[in-house]
């Protein structure tokens, strides 16, 4: 099974989506997605259909929702050879073909997505930023831009964007949007390391208009811009950030932030033309002075 949940929801078995069109049971099936490999607790797929107003038929109502996946399931499995790498040899004639049941299993206290030979872009995502972030701490920053835009690659837009987000998903989508921010953190901070600051300009212009707050960005964005010999417009990148969250969030920039601002202006100064001198005025004779008292 190959499961894609960075962006829109695509759920596919044997290369056909299994996904439903219907709000609840694709919301069942992407809290189960995400989590696939682990027991999902009934608990927890109630809590994301309804809350804290769960109807009295909620468990009933939850297995309609796991049969009509499973239909999907099965559907999907009929059009190809339906044979998962955990199958067991029947009588030595081969592997048994998996049914819906093998790929969606009710378990003790929930229900468990199997994603055996599949894929799954949050793991993949995951495995690559864990790396990256290695990569970061070895020093290796081009091994890090490179592996850490591989994982921001497998971003098509928010998480679950299609998907109706009940509390469970509204966090894990929180969640997820953390790790993305944090992957992208650094793969532009590696990027700052190579000495590509003209190349980030254009993306950091976007990203701090997106994320207003967001301090290590507008950092990332007043570096790079001043290295890139646009000291103004650095210092001005400041002003609007501290504007910003004095008047959104009653705070000042960070002391980095401040630090930052200071070093900037330093350079500035530094690399400002001397001032010129004033010209002394001619020295006038007894007579000329006498002609401009008396005018």
């Amino acid at each position: 099974m190959d499961i894609d949940v960075l962006g829109a929801l695509d759920v596919r078995e044997n290369g056909k989506s299994v996904a439903p069109t219907a709000p609840k049971p694709r919301q069942v099936l992407a809290l189960l997605a995400l989590h696939a490999g682990r027991v999902v607790p009934v608990a927890s797929l109630v809590d994301e259909l309804w809350s804290d107003r769960p109807p009295r038929s909620a468990r009933t109502t939850l297995q309609t929702y796991v049969l009509q996946l499973r239909e999907l399931i099965a559907a999907a499995l009929a059009e190809g050879p339906g044979v998962g790498g955990g199958g067991e040899p029947a009588g030595g004639d081969g592997p048994v073909p998996r049914t819906a049941k093998d790929v969606l299993m009710t378990l003790p206290g929930g229900y468990l997505l199997s994603a055996d030979g599949g894929s799954s872009d949050v793991r993949t995502f995951e495995r690559l930023a864990g790396t990256g972030y290695r990569a970061m701490d070895a020093g290796d920053f081009a091994g890090a831009s490179r592996l850490l835009g591989a994982a921001l690659d497998l971003w098509s837009g928010t998480a679950f964007a299609d998907v109706q987000k009940g509390p469970q998903l509204t966090m894990e989508s929180k969640r997820l949007e953390e790790s993305r921010l944090c992957a992208l953190d650094q793969r532009i901070e590696a990027d700052l390391r190579l000495g590509r600051h003209r190349e980030l300009l254009a993306e950091l212009t976007v990203l701090t208009s997106r994320y207003r707050t967001h301090e290590n960005l507008h950092a990332q964005f007043m570096l790079a811009l001043h290295r890139s010999g646009r000291r103004g417009e650095a210092l001005g990148v400041y002003q609007q950030l501290r504007t910003t969250l004095v008047r959104d969030l009653g705070l000042e920039p960070s002391p980095r932030l401040h630090r930052l601002q200071h070093s900037i202006l330093v350079a500035a100064a530094d690399c400002a033309p001397a001032p010129q001198p004033v010209p002394a005025e001619p020295a006038q004779s007894p007579r000329s002075r006498r002609l401009a008292q008396a005018s």
